[in-house]
């Protein structure tokens, strides 16, 4: 595990938002606020990045950032529709232009066999309604190493997503 990478890829992230001169929020689940960690580590990183959610309960993702409530229920918290609308959530909420969320199992208690431990949605969406979505399954490896590279696949979402403008 390298936060070497993490950071590199950040600065990609933000120089590529710096070019189009977009603003940048992210919404966290079980990355519990790595990403934007990694993010404000960069320096300049203020002419980019807004502000980051950690939205840890469905509470929190539903009073901070707007998810529907029925969302989850009917999907669960760690699911594709739910990391969807964390990204439009925390856009709109934070009036910015782009959105980074995931939300996911990091272990080593949680898993299910429908959604086992290592089981992690990312969604990455512009305001304009361009949204992507990736899901991970990393197993058991550890709740760390689930967190860095859901990090890293959060970012790596977030560049694709900023190589279409």
């Amino acid at each position: 595990m390298s936060n070497g990478e993490l950071f590199e890829a950040a600065g990609e992230v933000l120089g590529l938002c710096g070019r189009h001169r977009f603003k940048l929020v992210t919404a966290e689940s079980c990355t519990g606020g790595m990403i934007a960690a990694a993010i404000t580590a960069t320096s300049g990183s203020s002419a980019v990045f807004d502000r980051g959610y950690v939205t840890y309960s469905n509470r929190a993702k539903i009073d901070d950032i707007g998810v529907p409530a029925e969302l989850i229920e009917k999907h669960g918290a760690v699911s594709e529709e739910v990391a969807r609308a964390m990204a439009a959530g925390a856009i709109k909420t934070a009036e910015v232009d782009i959105g980074l969320a995931v939300t996911g199992i990091a272990g080593p208690a949680g898993g299910t066999p429908q959604k086992p431990v290592g089981l992690v949605h990312i969604a990455v969406a512009h305001r304009g309604g361009k949204c992507l979505h990736r899901e991970c399954r990393y197993g058991p490896i550890g709740r760390g190493e689930i967190r860095h590279l859901s990090s890293l696949a959060t970012l790596a979402l977030a560049k694709e997503l900023l190589l279409q403008f």
